[in-house]
């Protein structure tokens, strides 16, 4: 068999297997991370033993680990999942290493290959509070009202959102205890439209939700809500809000962040309330709002509208 060809299995020895699975069982048990998350990384073992071939990943070095990511750029993978991959191989080796299994980590230094960098969308703040606001008093509508305040007034991942239960929710504080990336609880206040919207649909959720339920949010059959369903239930939230745009869950979050940015200036504070771990991961909001300003110098600084007029 070549090496390299991940199109067929490999055939990896017998150590490789068990430190791999010695590794996800330390990320399961150890670091409590999600089943999701748990499957990205036994993938990227995978694709790691596939492009070895016969070689125990054990024995791999930098200018192999070079060698694979050209490769798998050359298949088209864009630079983006060739950062996630590596970052999943470099975890393995740094997990290796302590174990002395390997003497060193090869991916310490190798890069991907830089992309163009996307910024989040997001809306603005008169689309936000049109999608947040949209009046459905259904029980489901009063349901989607609640869950897309609480996700624009408090930052929440989707996955945050689905997994909150009734008792997360401190109206008397107007506060939320979510449990965020790696198991890691956090604090983050809630609006008081978020909180109000909540408060009417507790009762529709007392009807709808199954015996011994604790979801705050549950779907028709009364189970916590999926997001799956979230991401349906937005697009058409959007839709009869006569919005124009594609939006998803995240877009809220993504919005959340950057309007807060906008008018506070605090990174330090909206990296909390994100639970972001590294304040380069909020950074990018600083990005937005310098859009806005730009926007904004552009259309109100005389020397701005002079230099446009210019042939």
């Amino acid at each position: 068999m070549r090496s390299g060809d991940s199109s067929r299995p490999s055939v990896s020895t017998r150590s490789t297997v068990v430190a791999i699975e010695r590794y996800l069982a330390h990320l399961r048990n150890e670091r409590r991370l999600s089943p999701h998350t748990l499957s990205a990384y036994r993938r990227d073992a995978d694709l790691l033993v596939a492009l070895a071939g016969e070689r125990p990943i054990e024995r791999l070095g930098t200018p192999d680990i070079r060698r694979f990511v050209s490769m798998l750029h050359g298949r088209g993978l864009s630079p983006r999942s060739l950062a996630r991959v590596l970052s999943g191989w470099r975890g393995l080796y740094d997990w290796l290493a302590r174990a002395r299994a390997v003497p060193s980590n090869p991916c310490v230094g190798v890069r991907a290959p830089r992309g163009a960098k996307r910024l989040p969308q997001t809306l603005s703040p008169d689309e936000a509070v049109a999608l947040v606001s949209f009046d459905d008093a259904s029980p489901l509508g009063r349901r989607d009202r609640a869950l897309f305040e609480l996700a624009y007034s408090s930052g929440l991942r989707i996955s945050e959102l689905t997994g909150l239960d009734v008792g997360a929710i401190d109206a008397a504080t107007g506060e939320a205890r979510v449990l965020g990336k790696g198991a890691k609880t956090r604090i983050v206040p809630v609006g008081r439209p978020a909180l109000e919207a909540i408060a009417a649909w507790l009762p529709e959720r007392a009807k709808l939700a199954r015996p011994g339920e604790g979801a705050l949010f549950v779907g028709r059959s009364g189970r916590r809500l999926a997001p799956r369903e979230v991401q349906r239930r937005i697009k058409r939230w959007a839709a009869s809000a006569g919005l124009g745009v594609d939006v998803h869950p995240h877009m809220l979050r993504h919005s959340f962040a950057s309007h807060v940015l906008q008018s506070s200036g605090d990174l330090r504070a909206v990296q909390e309330m994100l639970g972001h771990a590294s304040i380069a991961s909020t950074q990018v909001y600083t990005h937005l709002d310098f859009q806005h300003l730009a926007k904004v110098y552009d259309a109100s600084h005389p020397r701005a509208r002079r230099a446009k007029a210019k042939p």
